[in-house]
């Protein structure tokens, strides 16, 4: 499922293509010259941060390149006379490694968030069954897909979405399958469109369904892993907010506005431009293509700008009494799990009403600068699309990468992720090239992340170098003299002078106790390297009996 744009978006666009005059039209409000200039100002200060940014990025890549070759000695690209475009694919993207760290960074929040509300991961092949898609959207879907014709006569595609795909794997388990069933996924979805801030033609979308469960206990529980995915990356209901619809309510008021059930997906799509071509525009496109009367066309319009159910109520004396009451549940339901301050009810969402049986949702932020965030709703008749004798209630929703990511570097909550690992092993020279690689290969035995410098730097000043840039925490040096004693000696590269253990020199045989060499509480193992059970126990020794036992089992303390 995906979301749709806000008003607010279409404001924003109003601002950056005619100033903050003709955003105030849009948005049909009076601006005096105090809020203009105090929303001129923050546009300014927004626009000065983000070319700060610029300018730090540009400057730490060429602080990185710098950094290649000199005096570390390392291989430098000296210049590049490309024989092929070196830009990915247009509306595509390449992720190098500091952008994975952030996209790993954002894919582990979804997997936690999904796994801590009790989600199952499943995953499925890039490439679908082209008529997956046709069954749900029509040829027209076509336009959008990135499709072809394999040499075994097989009408295929790159997914657009992952929907299709769940309910062909929820059906092809069958009656095995437990029901209700939690299911999530983080797939790469190609659908070749337009692209804009926001919106490339690949993206990765966090997907997460119920199939099997009838209540509005479902989409509630949907929300609030929205809710707490929000919560765990910094961002609350003053950041962003969750504009709820509903099929059922809908349909009742247009069948009380005298609309028919087959013409009931026409006008939503018509109503869906309310935002880009106004209410003129909506009635107009109204009267041309659905030849609905202009009192109808008007009671539409004015019903889609409800933004509460009383509201909505007050406008269309015909809407359904149990449609009401399982919004209102619904309402209640969040309450109770403590998210409703996220929640709005806004007539005006109807984008996939169409497709949706039930409730519908969007994501948006709340200063309406980027086009919807997440979105989703119920979806019961899908599955009897696919083959299924019997309808199989499901809901779920869709949150692409790609949103979010804007969302979260506009609000200043991406963490800092610098590359980083637990040690750099460097031998002294190339006969202590052997022992090092030993060395590191029983680090990497313990769990740590353990870099190998590939060749011996002529300077020591190259090693530090070198360490500085893969963010070491420590550095072992692997020299004739310590390796003789049957000692390595390990320098800690991030503790400041006097606040901690600076270097120590550790027995090869006890590379397991390292961290409790250097005064990391918890860290050592229970057992010795040699397996004797003698290992210190720095949970349970003072920092002073922990150096002594240390010093008496032969490691060389300053």
């Amino acid at each position: 499922p995906a979301g749709r744009g806000s008003r607010r978006a279409a404001i924003a666009r109003a601002a950056m293509a005619g100033g903050e005059g003709q955003a105030a039209a849009a948005a049909g409000e009076p601006v005096d010259a105090a809020t203009l200039a105090k929303r001129e100002k923050r546009a300014a200060e927004k626009k000065a941060k983000k070319e700060a940014e610029a300018a730090k990025k540009a400057a730490k890549a060429a602080k990185r390149q710098a950094g290649q070759g000199g005096a570390s000695g390392t291989v430098q690209i000296a210049g590049v006379k490309p024989v092929i475009d070196l830009a990915p694919v247009s509306g595509t993207r390449d992720f190098f490694p500091d952008e994975m760290r952030a996209r790993n960074w954002l894919f582990g929040h979804f997997r936690d968030t999904a796994r801590c509300c009790g989600f199952e991961e499943y995953d499925s092949p890039v490439l679908e069954h082209e008529e997956l898609y046709k069954r749900k959207a029509g040829e027209e879907i076509t336009q959008q897909m990135y499709n072809f014709v394999t040499r075994g006569g097989e009408a295929v595609s790159l997914r657009p979405e992952m929907t299709p795909t769940l309910a062909r794997m929820i059906l092809a388990k069958g009656r095995s399958l437990m029901l209700p069933a939690k299911w999530f996924s983080v797939p790469q979805c190609w659908r070749y469109e337009n692209t804009t801030r926001g919106r490339k033609r690949e993206h990765y979308q966090w997907n997460c369904d119920i199939i099997g469960a009838r209540g509005v206990a479902a989409e509630a529980e949907l929300l609030a892993a929205v809710t707490q995915f929000f919560g765990r990356v910094g961002l609350t209901a003053k950041d962003v907010g969750i504009r709820i619809n509903s099929r059922k309510v809908m349909g009742s008021v247009m069948t009380a506005l005298g609309v028919s059930d087959d013409m009931f997906a026409p006008v939503c799509v018509i109503v869906d431009k309310l935002d880009k071509i106004g209410a003129e525009g909506v009635k107009k496109e109204l009267l041309e293509n659905t030849k609905l009367e202009s009192d109808v066309a008007d009671a539409v319009i004015a019903t889609m700008s409800a933004r509460s159910l009383e509201e909505l109520q007050k406008a269309c004396k015909g809407v359904d009494p149990a449609a009401i009451e399982e919004m209102q549940t619904l309402f209640k339901l969040a309450e109770g799990y403590g998210y409703a301050d996220y929640l709005a009810f806004d007539a005006s969402v109807v984008r996939g009403l169409a497709y949706y049986t039930g409730v519908v949702f969007e994501c948006f932020d709340r200063d309406g600068e980027l086009r919807a965030i997440a979105g989703g709703g119920r979806y019961d008749k899908l599955l009897s699309l696919y083959g299924s004798e019997t309808e199989v209630p499901a809901c779920g929703f869709g949150f692409g990468d790609c949103v979010i990511m804007e969302l979260l570097s506009d609000k200043g909550l991406l963490p800092k992720l610098d590359r980083a690992c637990d040690y750099v092993v460097a031998a002294y020279n190339n006969d202590m090239q052997a022992p090092a690689l030993g060395i590191a290969s029983k680090l990497r035995a313990l769990g740590k992340s353990a870099d190998v410098l590939m060749e011996p730097k002529k300077r020591v000043a190259g090693v530090f170098d070198y360490a500085d840039r893969v963010g070491a925490q420590r550095l072992i040096f692997v020299a004739p003299d310590e390796h003789a004693k049957g000692l390595v000696r390990i320098k800690d590269l991030r503790v400041k002078e006097g606040e901690g253990v600076k270097q120590v020199d550790v027995p090869l045989g006890e590379l397991d106790t390292i961290d409790a060499a250097f005064g990391v509480a918890g860290a050592a193992s229970s057992t010795g390297g040699s397996g004797s059970g003698s290992g210190p126990h720095a949970a349970s020794m003072s920092t002073g009996d922990m150096l002594a036992e240390l010093r008496k089992r032969g490691f060389v303390m300053p």
